[in-house]
């Protein structure tokens, strides 16, 4: 019969027990390693670093334009709330007095006590007199009547636009909560990007900043007066004709040094169409809050057709606008941590140009 004991297993020898300690020493350093490499960050050249930079921000600018176009529908969203409320408002308030109305004629009747109409009329003292309460009951009974109608017409229209205002809030809720997304997205691609150019030394950092507008030649307001030559060595003053477009461009030139902040349209900062929609607001016309719509606010100009107070868009996506000053120059709100700032009007990638009506 065979048997069924275990095998006795064999303690370890002293070899063995080396070779299985250098292993497995071996195995931790090999792990250890591959976690140091999976949570190291990646070693960027300062060209890599200023290329992920740049796509961050244009990324976030992007993004900037559509927060600011959700937040102008959202801002009118609760515009529209408000009036609801304040015309369901006015509405209980007229309704409460007619109601009040209502209620003394059912108080008077009650203090008649409750003597029906033919009763009444049937012990007049004479035919006129019956003659006279029966066409004073009957107008009485025809306004009552029109009174209880206008108010069941009354708490019909409140409770519909109760109904309105309750749905408008839902909607101002949702936009809040999508702004809020969009927000945190925004600022986490501009920390990201922060924090990338925090890797680059100081003369590299400032180098970078000089050709995107965080140099200090950005922050010296100037005058057009003062203002520097175009490409071509033309100077680049405001126009003085007292014109629309010439006060958008003063405007823009006064704007110069104040600083880039997204989202913010004024007076202390601007982003780059909070920037255009202030200047052209100036000179008393009203564009849209986006690039995206400001683009289709006036009419549209090729690149040799530009003069002083055209807006002039940048990238495929249409999310970057300066003012066109003369000169071959625009004044823009390039991106954060810069400056209101002149630019060579072809220092971006073009994406078309209007004029605003």
């Amino acid at each position: 019969m065979a048997s069924h004991r275990k095998p006795r297993q064999r303690p370890f020898s002293g070899g063995t027990v080396r070779t299985a300690a250098t292993l497995a020493l071996a195995g931790a350093a090999t792990a250890t390693a591959f976690e140091g490499t999976s949570q190291a960050e990646p070693r960027l050249t300062p060209a890599q670093v200023t290329s992920e930079v740049d796509r961050l921000y244009e990324e976030a600018e992007a993004a900037t334009e559509r927060y600011n176009g959700a937040k102008a529908e959202a801002d009118e969203a609760e515009r529209a709330l408000t009036g609801l409320q304040d015309e369901a408002a006015r509405k209980a308030g007229r309704l409460g007095a007619a109601r009040s109305s209502l209620a003394a004629v059912a108080a008077g009747q009650y203090r008649s006590g409750g003597m029906g109409p033919a009763l009444q009329l049937a012990l007049a003292s004479d035919p006129q007199d019956y003659l006279e309460r029966a066409s004073l009951l009957t107008r009485a009974g025809d306004r009552t009547a029109a009174e209880v109608a206008s108010v069941r017409r009354g708490l019909d229209e409140i409770g519909r636009l109760r109904a309105q205002a309750d749905g408008r809030l839902k909607d101002v809720r949702a936009r809040r909560d999508a702004l809020a997304r969009q927000k945190a997205a925004i600022e986490d691609k501009l920390a990201t990007a922060q924090r990338l150019l925090a890797r680059l030394g100081a003369e590299e950092r400032a180098a970078y900043e000089a050709r995107h507008g965080g140099g200090p030649d950005a922050a010296a307001g100037r005058s057009p007066a003062t203002a520097p030559a175009g490409p071509a060595g033309s100077p680049a003053p405001a126009p003085a004709d007292g014109s629309r477009a010439a006060r958008a461009v003063a405007f823009a030139y006064g704007a110069i040094g104040k600083p880039y902040v997204w989202g913010a349209t004024g007076p202390g900062s601007y982003d780059c169409s909070g920037l255009t929609q202030a200047a052209w607001r100036a000179a008393g016309v009203s564009l849209p809050r986006t690039t995206y719509t400001q683009i289709n606010a006036g009419r549209r100009v090729t690149r040799d057709q530009l003069a002083p107070g055209d807006l002039v868009f940048y990238y495929s996506g249409v999310t970057h606008v300066g003012l066109y000053v003369g000169g071959g120059q625009i004044v823009h709100a390039p991106r954060p941590g810069s400056t209101v700032r002149l630019a060579p009007v072809d220092s971006m990638p073009w994406a078309g140009a209007s004029r605003p009506a």
